[in-house]
């Protein structure tokens, strides 16, 4: 029998970090494979679909990550707002721990891809949407965690562009008064 590894679950994992980094273009299967520690014919072996396959894993790895760590967040915390300000302290501290090189983990490969690759547009488009199902839960509003994701991901990018945690912080003051309360 042979022997099994995690070079898939490694590849799938490495590619997501760096995607998260770097975006999708900029993101070589070399440097997937070097970083990951994997044989070089392990990419289309484990990937058959190539770097397409592979980035629409490891989105979908990504955005379920991303997910899990909100839903226990806004599982400790049931007021929205106080949910609010926690979350944006992981998300701060994400970007801290990175020297501001990880963002969101899908919105980089959401705005380098856009709409010219259908599964991977999908897969970015289903991990916004379960984000956004978790925040509608919590908030009690479909279209109030729209607008919480769309302040976030918002917050995220000018946080990281200007290398600055100040989005966040603003943003945690102003959406406050939406989510029931006039100070954070």
């Amino acid at each position: 029998m042979p022997r099994r590894t995690d070079t898939r679950e490694r590849m799938i994992r490495t590619a997501a970090s760096l995607f998260r980094a770097q975006g999708y273009h900029a993101t070589g299967l070399n440097q997937v494979l070097v970083e990951g520690g994997a044989p070089k014919g392990s990419l289309y072996f484990h990937f058959p679909g190539g770097k397409e396959q592979l980035a629409v894993e490891a989105v979908t790895l990504a955005g379920a990550a991303q997910c899990e760590r909100l839903r226990a967040v806004l599982a400790e915390t049931p007021d929205p707002v106080t949910a609010l300000a926690r979350a944006l302290d992981v998300l701060a501290q994400d970007l801290v721990d990175s020297d501001f090189r990880d963002g969101c983990p899908i919105s980089t490969v959401a705005l380098d891809v856009g709409g010219d690759n259908e599964p991977i547009r999908v897969a970015c488009a289903d991990a916004y949407a379960s984000w956004q199902r978790i925040i509608a839960d919590h908030v009690g509003s479909e279209s109030l965690a729209a607008v919480v994701l769309a302040a976030l991901e918002g917050a995220l990018l000018l946080a990281r562009t200007q290398r600055d945690l100040a989005p966040l912080r603003a943003l945690e003051t102003h959406l406050a008064p939406l989510l029931g309360r006039t100070s954070p």
